[in-house]
């Protein structure tokens, strides 16, 4: 048998049942917050956001002759993965600029002063163009191709412009002066033809360079921290020329041209060697020139790679 309630019955009425069920719900909206606050509910824990830190050097690489993509292979490989240094790369000539080099320890330039707004225009002014590849060679050796389109093509200059500006080159040497460093690489020269803070800072100006051809580096002094355990080596690459300005202590290898081959600009005979690597101080901050650079089997050869490791480490004051 069920016992009996010793509780008094009650007639439930339809409002007195809404009545109880209101009162139910206000208990359960004003109890969760103290519900909450003595049994909190775990809540999986966010990761740490990721923080933009700066990398170690700013580089600027690629023009018309000389692929992007081709000298971030080489410096990806050379200087992030062999020595674990960031490098932020891009090729916009425009973020060269005082506020962009703002908290880098060291620049990178490997690439020439000229820009071509409307592309190649065609040789000589007429209908016959050489096509733009990565190793043209200027266009020497390779057969011209007459260029057809139907309908016409709108006709181009093809007109070849400087990009340096007078604040780009000034924020290069300031940069150094207050003790950046700055590594210039192969075409670089012809950059400083435009630009005299450039001209300055690098300490030459570009002269020209005979077709693509295999030369010795030579070292001629030996006794910098840059060339440690550095031997003469031999590349086939663009052997490049310039006038240089600067002391001529500062000049640590040389490229010659063992086959007798001359190399003549502007009517001049430059012979069969030239400066390929110097390194000097330059206000609180380090300069250094390297010259190979046109193809990447040249940034290859073992012992540039470790020159431009011991150049690197110089640059950044780790020897």
């Amino acid at each position: 048998m069920k016992p009996k309630s010793s509780l008094p019955k009650k007639n439930v009425t339809r409002r007195s049942a809404i009545s109880s069920m209101a009162g139910l719900t206000a208990g359960v909206v004003l109890a969760s917050p103290i519900a909450c606050a003595q049994a909190p509910e775990k809540t999986p824990e966010k990761a740490p956001e990721k923080t933009s830190e700066k990398a170690t050097i700013f580089a600027l690489m690629g023009d018309h002759y000389h692929n992007a993509d081709i000298v971030r292979t080489a410096l990806t490989r050379d200087i992030v993965k062999d020595m674990g240094i960031s490098v932020k790369m891009t090729d916009d000539y425009t973020s060269l600029n005082a506020e962009t080099l703002q908290g880098y320890q060291m620049l990178i330039i490997h690439r020439d002063g000229r820009i071509f707004p409307e592309g190649n225009g065609p040789i000589g002014g007429g209908d016959k163009m050489v096509p733009s590849t990565f190793n043209n060679n200027f266009g020497k050796g390779i057969d011209e191709v007459a260029v057809v389109s139907d309908p016409p093509l709108e006709p181009t200059s093809g007109e070849m412009k400087a990009w340096i500006q007078p604040h780009q080159g000034k924020a290069v040497r300031d940069f150094v002066e207050n003790g950046g460093s700055v590594l210039f690489f192969h075409n670089v020269t012809d950059l400083a033809s435009t630009n005299t803070d450039i001209r300055d800072v690098l300490g030459a100006v570009y002269a020209g360079h005979p077709p693509i051809r295999t030369f010795k580096v030579k070292v001629k002094r030996s006794d910098h921290p840059i060339m440690e355990g550095i031997t003469d080596f031999v590349v086939t690459d663009e052997q490049h020329y310039m006038e240089y300005d600067k002391d001529p202590e500062h000049i640590l290898m040389e490229s010659v041209n063992e086959d007798g081959l001359r190399h003549s600009y502007q009517g001049k005979d430059m012979g069969t060697t030239a400066p390929a690597v110097w390194a000097y101080e330059y206000g609180k901050g380090r300069v250094c020139y390297l010259e190979p650079g046109h193809l990447l089997t040249a940034h290859w050869n073992p012992m540039y790679q470790k020159l431009k490791h011991n150049a690197v480490r110089w640059l950044l004051r780790q020897s």
